[in-house]
């Protein structure tokens, strides 16, 4: 251990008040006794008195020898005394002593001869006890050796908190010499480092006693001026044996690998929980914007500033892309995120918007390439390639982004868009591990968002089937005034199976029916386009319900199909209705100046069951009279108990006031959810 200038001296010089006593001679209790010529004792200290135990009026006048050596030692003791006496020489050594209490110590001497004024010759004889300087000899050596090639840096700073030593290890961390730290402060050696923080937690251990353990510190020394480094310090007061304050000293631990390794553990148990995260929050549901929306959401804030959603419009068409190498890109925004007002919103297209990008843009290379681009530190030309136009670049620029990553939207093997992010107000730049992180969201969501394209695009084509195949606006009959409604399932592909129709008859009858395949899909809308042709022409033979459900249920069993029906025939002549359902939900019948009521009918059993016979029902009509028929859509539910729904049915139905497509839409918005799974169709029919 380097050891230069003196507690409380920061010179090297001394002066009187500069320095207090030490407390190491204490320690040692090192007497000093004085002998004439002939060996008799003339000065005694009081060190002496407790080393030898006697007093000096015990001791004093008496010759040394006899009273302190043992016999057996006593000849050696005397031709040693005549040798420092005769030839001036030191002699040092151990032997045992003869105490007052008869007890034989070892005790360390050193003996020299002393000249006075007059020519007269003295022995100087100095003591410790051997097992204390033994002790205090271990320490100093352990201690030294301990510090000189511990790993660890210590430094020991005075009560002015200037450096008084410093080990090798310290030497090499901070890459200065010792010779250059000693009697400077930390400010004046370190400058680069939080001196002012460093050396308050120094002042506040000096001044309490109480030590700082494991406190973290931050910065580059000349060592390594390029990096950053993490230092784990510890600082505790020194004080000698009688609890005189002499400074603090301070321990240094390089933990600069540990720390990136314990911080590279938490990003990575972040990223899993975010790419955890994003799989339990994207794709909730079969629909392209809201996937999109779910996207941006997961990773703003955690990730970015602000996110944006682009997809190629001709994905979106279901158009084959246009050629890698046309300049233009057509993108289609499906979502803008941010986690704070900012002008970079602005700059971004908003959702539904239609924008074109030029070849050199960023975002165009990124999925002409199907390559994430990634740029850490955006310059004014970057932002260039970055917005769309001009106007946007600058609104990037005011808003302070200074870091930007694109990556690919790809789902089997095609390139659907591409997710956009930027940094303003958080002050790292993208990195690799960034880049890694929005790629694992963004192939999550492709997937999604590709499923959700499909599925949109086949629910379209069995909507357009479903709606091909229903009637169009319901004829006005003789008595009769008609509206209907017809709403497909609000997500998936759960449309196709339900239809109404409003069929002419002979004698101006009027045949009402309302059905619902079960299944979903193409298939169920194919199905339910052959039941409806073969009701219409059944019913263009004008035979009973009863027998028009017989003769359907025949066909549904061909068909290997199952389907509900219920089937009304209203004669204005007789203003009576003829009624028969095939496993349908009843009717209601409202009725002025009562509640509205289901209609008591034989249930029957679902059509394409076969062999099972339908049963007739015939009730008046009254005028004003109305007749509710609809698909088990309207009031099924996958958490709701059937009879509370359809009690609710009838109480929304109690409103006789409300005309008939009033009515249609009340029962709509009432009852259905946007995501409901099921299609639905209405007709109500009222007598003039």
């Amino acid at each position: 251990m380097n050891t230069a200038v003196p507690f409380g001296s920061a010179d090297g010089q001394w002066a009187p008040g500069a320095a207090e006593r030490s407390g190491l001679l204490d320690l040692l209790g090192v007497a000093a006794v004085v002998l004439d010529a002939e060996g008799r004792i003339v000065l005694w200290s009081p060190q002496a008195e407790a080393l030898f135990g006697y007093t000096a009026q015990e001791a004093l006048g008496h010759h040394a020898g006899p009273l302190l050596v043992p016999p057996q030692h006593l000849d050696l003791v005397l031709r040693l005394f005549t040798e420092v006496m005769g030839t001036g020489e030191i002699w040092a050594g151990a032997f045992p002593v003869r105490r007052k209490d008869g007890s034989t110590p070892l005790v360390e001497f050193r003996n020299m001869r002393l000249l006075d004024d007059r020519g007269d010759f003295y022995a100087l004889g100095i003591a410790t006890d051997e097992a204390t300087l033994s002790q205090v000899e271990r320490d100093v050596a352990l201690s030294t050796r301990l510090v000189a090639q511990s790993p660890i840096g210590v430094a020991v700073l005075d009560t002015d908190l200037r450096y008084v030593a410093v080990n090798p290890a310290l030497e090499r961390m901070n890459g200065i010499p010792a010779r250059d730290h000693l009697g400077r402060t930390v400010h004046e050696v370190l400058p680069f480092l939080d001196a002012r923080k460093i050396e308050a937690a120094l002042r506040q251990v000096l001044e309490t006693g109480r030590p700082l353990v494991d406190e973290y510190t931050v910065g580059r020394t000349p060592a390594d001026p390029g990096h950053d480094h993490t230092w784990s310090v510890s600082y505790y007061r020194l004080e000698d044996p009688a609890g005189r304050v002499l400074g603090v000293a301070g321990l240094l631990v390089d933990v600069t690998d540990r720390q990136r390794a314990a911080t590279e553990a938490a990003r990575a148990r972040w990223c899993l929980s975010l790419i955890a995260d994003g799989s339990a929050r994207i794709g909730t549901t079969l629909e392209v914007d809201r996937t999109a929306r779910e996207l941006a959401d997961v990773a703003v804030p955690e990730l970015a500033d602000v996110a944006a959603v682009d997809v190629l419009d001709s994905v979106l068409e279901d158009r084959r892309p246009a050629d890698p190498g046309a300049r233009p890109a057509l993108f289609r925004a499906l979502a803008v995120k941010a986690a704070y007002p900012s002008e970079a919103v602005r700059a971004a297209d908003p959702p539904g918007h239609l924008a074109r990008y030029g070849a050199d843009r960023l975002v165009t290379q990124c999925v002409r390439t199907g390559r994430p681009i990634l740029v850490s530190h955006v310059d004014e030309r970057d932002l260039a390639r970055i917005a769309r136009d001009p106007e946007a670049a600058a609104l990037l620029a005011r808003a302070g982004v200074h870091t930007y990553l694109t990556t690919p939207l790809i789902a089997r093997g095609g390139v659907l868009g591409a997710l956009c992010l930027t940094r303003a107000r958080n002050p790292e730049p993208f990195d690799e591990d960034d880049l890694t992180l929005a790629g694992e969201l963004a192939d999550r969501a492709a997937v999604c968002i590709d499923n959700a394209r499909l599925y949109q695009s086949l629910r379209d084509a069995a909507v357009t089937l479903q709606r091909s195949l229903l009637p169009g606006r319901p004829p006005q009959r003789t008595g009769l005034e008609i509206a209907t409604r017809y709403r497909p399932a609000g997500t998936t592909l759960e449309v196709g199976g339900d239809w109404f129709d409003v069929i002419p008859l002979v004698a101006d009858k009027t045949a009402l029916v309302v059905g619902d395949v079960m299944g979903s899909g193409i298939n169920a809308a194919t199905t339910m386009g052959r039941l409806r042709t073969a009701t219409s022409t059944l019913a263009d033979l004008d035979i009973p319900p009863a027998g028009v459900l017989r003769h359907i249920d025949k066909i549904t069993a061909d068909l290997d199909q199952y389907a509900t029906c219920a089937y009304a025939v209203y004669d204005p002549h007789r203003a009576a209705c003829r009624i028969a359902v095939a496993g349908h939900l009843p009717p209601v019948l409202m009725r002025t100046g009562e509640p509205p009521r289901f209609l008591d009918l034989p249930t029957g059993v679902p059509l394409g069951v076969g062999g099972v016979p339908f049963e007739d029902t015939t009730f008046d009509l009254r005028p004003g009279d109305r007749l509710v028929l609809y698909t088990d859509g309207l009031v099924e539910t996958r958490h709701d108990p059937l009879d509370e729904r359809l009690a609710l049915l009838l109480r929304l139905l109690d409103a006789p006031d409300r005309s008939l497509e009033d009515t249609c839409d009340h029962l709509l918005d009432a009852l259905r959810d946007p995501d409901d799974h099921d299609d639905v169709a209405v007709l109500i029919a009222r007598l003039r």
